[in-house]
């Protein structure tokens, strides 16, 4: 029997690969599926399963791709009603793979098709639990998810209660859990960064697991401090319930190189949204007026997701040489199939043609602190999470989380010098080129964020550690 993890930093997220005597299972397979196609091929092995533990609302799953490609069966759980060809399992049904069973065990809560599938092994002993967003490492999946449900979260709290009471902590201790994310996702409020552990420790550390823990305390601190989720998610739930383009047809789409001529002409046919994926001091030095900075190298997809609204809308990007396909992967993970092409030659080229420029005004921290120091009614504008700002700020800072950067656009000046920054960068110059877009001309990003100010004279709250607030 061989159990492999397939993490992906990017979006937190974990697939596994179970292949026992020359039988396959991929649980929650990322939309590329060549490398699920190679693996099994090398060790000379059929996938028999594609098991999905529900719908879910942060990726768009390759489940559809990976069972015509390899002939496998795509299997959910219980109330899981997509409109392609599954088998919809049964609660405490077996699936025989090689000389390994999977379980299916029904823990309705995150959704009401949530299922945990458990691994036993050659003896028929608990190997392993795939929980999917069921129970994570130090926290359990966020109530408030499912698409079309007439359940409050307080409702499907409680069926998590009976879950997680009546179908995984009555498991022995040494099964090993294997959870669907990890920290930074957003499916879950307060994850742990380790990746998989054993059963018997969750009971002891995970908040949601105590033994004593009633289940109105549950329903109480499971639906406690949950933001609103991104508005993809139920475009997503929709694709993985009904179906999506071919990823090799997404690809080809969107890896068209345009000439800053075609470029410019198609964004003005099309409406697309120009987004730029480089670093975020690359793009402050010049960008194509109006484009929007993600880049690739920090959470790319997860926010794509939070700040473009629609997965239909139609999108044209531009990368460093060579990282074409992978930005058109990354935006069909999270269900972004419209991206029309790249700029050819990136923003050099866009340059060489004479196009017009833009740029944003990006200070150190120390310059920061220096004009603060002369005048400490500058307008200040803290983009962090909400956790994050309570802890520690900027005295006279405003808090606009990124996430909601448009529901404060009225509160922010417009004639006047505006200092953005978050933790560390990445987010703030995201937040910059939003507001440059939207005629924001005064924008100056903080680089280094709240961390390189935190080592200069600039006043601070007090600090106040993020476990102790709600």
């Amino acid at each position: 029997m061989k159990v492999e993890q397939i993490y992906t930093g990017c979006l937190a997220q974990g697939a596994y690969y179970i292949e026992s005597n020359g039988e396959v299972a991929i649980i929650d397979p990322l939309r590329e599926i060549s490398s699920y196609l190679e693996k099994a091929e090398k060790a000379n092995a059929k996938i028999k399963y594609v098991l999905e533990t529900h719908f879910h609302a942060d990726f768009v799953s390759g489940h559809v791709d990976l069972a015509k490609a390899s002939g496998a069966q795509i299997v959910f759980g219980p109330n899981a009603q997509p409109t392609f060809e599954a088998h919809i399992a049964t609660d405490g049904e077996e699936l025989k793979l090689g000389d390994v069973t999977i379980k299916v065990l029904h823990t309705p809560g995150h959704t009401m098709e949530s299922t945990t599938y458990l691994l036993l092994d050659e003896n028929g002993k608990e190997h392993a639990i795939f929980s999917g967003d069921t129970l994570f490492i130090g926290d359990v999946g966020r109530p408030d998810l499912a698409v079309k449900s007439d359940l409050t979260e307080e409702q499907l709290a409680a069926h998590l209660y009976d879950s997680l009471r009546n179908k995984i902590m009555t498991l022995p201790d040494d099964v090993i859990v294997y959870p669907a994310h990890g920290a930074g996702s957003a499916c879950g409020k307060n994850m742990s960064k380790e990746t998989t552990d054993l059963l018997g420790n969750q009971k002891k550390v995970n908040y949601a697991l105590r033994a004593d823990m009633t289940k109105e305390e549950f329903v109480k601190e499971v639906t406690d401090g949950l933001l609103p989720p991104p508005g993809y998610f139920p475009m997503n739930v929709k694709m993985n319930r009904e179906g999506y383009a071919n990823i090799d047809d997404v690809l080809a789409k969107g890896q068209q190189a345009l000439s800053p001529e075609a470029f410019e002409a198609a964004v003005n046919e099309t409406g697309a949204l120009v987004l730029d994926t480089r670093k975020p001091e690359t793009f402050a030095a010049g960008f194509i007026p109006n484009s929007i900075n993600i880049g690739i190298d920090g959470n790319f997809a997860p926010w794509v997701g939070a700040l473009i609204p629609d997965v239909q809308q139609p999108i044209l990007f531009i990368a460093e040489e060579g990282r074409e396909e992978e930005v058109v992967t990354r935006l069909a993970r999270v269900g972004y199939d419209n991206t029309l092409g790249y700029l050819q030659g990136g923003f050099a080229a866009w340059q060489a043609a004479g196009k017009e420029v833009d740029s944003i005004r990006s200070i150190s921290a120390a310059a920061f602190a220096a004009d603060y120091g002369k005048d400490n009614s500058i307008k200040v504008v803290d983009v962090r999470k909400p956790g994050e700002y309570q802890a520690e700020h900027v005295e006279t800072a405003q808090h606009a989380p990124l996430d909601y950067l448009n529901d404060h656009l009225a509160e922010l000046p417009k004639e006047e010098d505006m200092y953005i920054h978050c933790a560390g960068g990445y987010r703030s110059m995201i937040a910059a080129s939003i507001l440059k877009a939207r005629g924001f001309d005064n924008v100056i990003n903080v680089e280094g964020g709240f961390k390189a100010i935190a080592e200069t004279d600039v006043p601070r709250t007090a600090y106040v550690c993020p476990s102790t607030l709600k």
